[in-house]
């Protein structure tokens, strides 16, 4: 998979709305609730990189394997692929 950068908060809603991730590990039925979830109600940065036959995007497999999710000094991330994916939260000074 060809790494994704997006900067603008309506697709990066779009894009993560339609990313669904299975397997073992972190997992859910849309990327963005979770996003949501985390306190990143409107964010303004994505990259996406690597590739996860357990992720899917729009219906397809496979999809993107790392997500690096940010607003302003907020920073959710989804690492690992499949078999042991995770989440990270944190917030820069």
């Amino acid at each position: 998979m060809e790494s994704i950068e997006l900067n603008d908060p309506a697709k990066i809603q779009e894009f993560l709305l339609k990313i669904t991730l299975e397997g073992d590990g972190f997992t859910t039925e849309t990327l963005l609730v979770d996003v949501m979830d985390a306190g990143l109600d409107y964010p303004d940065f994505l990259k996406a990189e690597g590739e996860d036959p357990n992720a899917i995007y729009d219906g397809k497999s496979p999809a993107w394997a790392k997500y690096h999710i940010r607003q302003g000094k907020r920073v959710f991330m989804v690492y690992g692929g499949s078999g042991s994916r995770r989440t990270h939260y944190s917030e820069t000074p």
